[in-house]
């Protein structure tokens, strides 16, 4: 892997400083790798609730070695479980239909015009409603489930960082028992 190197100017005598820019390096390296095809990987599949909830997700690496390796396998598992708590509709932002933004947007400008708020106020407060919702639907804009405090993308940047390889969501299903389904009734 590449060598990154902190030298004394970057860092100055404070650790946290050291700790943020080794952080920024490791994304930065991660995003690097991002442009590397990543045709390998798994499936796995999470069943919660007593086998009312199934999550199918697949993830992808460059190698089949890392496809193999135990944090790859957990990472995997991970996010099956975070897909079952969190009930994300789509991966990221760019899979999201221009109809469903163009429903969510229009819902969002009648809730805040009916709030009574200016023009000029309403437009920025739909914007910051906008990017909430993209937190609630999109898998890798949502909060961690085991950490609040990042979001799926980037734990998922990170564990790509650690392991050496470009890590990828690349789609999954979510089933809940029932679903979809009305219930019959005879009269």
């Amino acid at each position: 892997g590449a060598k990154i190197v902190l030298r004394e100017a970057d860092a100055g005598d404070s650790v946290e400083k050291a700790i943020d820019w080794l952080r920024a390096k490791g994304i930065a390296s991660a995003a690097k790798k991002g442009a590397r095809a990543a045709a390998e990987g798994t499936v796995e599949a999470y069943i919660h609730a007593g086998g009312k909830i199934g999550v199918l997700v697949e993830l992808n690496c460059e190698t089949d070695f890392v496809a193999l390796t135990d944090g790859f396998k957990q990472l995997t598992r991970d996010i099956a479980m975070h897909i079952a708590a969190s009930q994300p509709e789509y991966v990221r932002r760019e899979e999201v239909p221009a109809a469903a933004f163009e429903r969510e947007k229009t819902i969002q400008v009648e809730k805040t015009m009916a709030e009574g708020k200016p023009q000029a106020i309403a437009e920025k407060i739909v914007i910051g409603r906008m990017s909430k919702w993209y937190e609630e639907v999109c898998l890798l804009d949502q909060k961690w489930f085991k950490d609040d405090t990042k979001t799926v993308d980037q734990v998922v940047k990170e564990t790509a960082s650690t392991i050496g390889e470009n890590l990828q969501v690349r789609r999954f299903s979510r089933f809940v028992m029932g679903e979809g389904l009305t219930r019959r009734t005879d009269d």
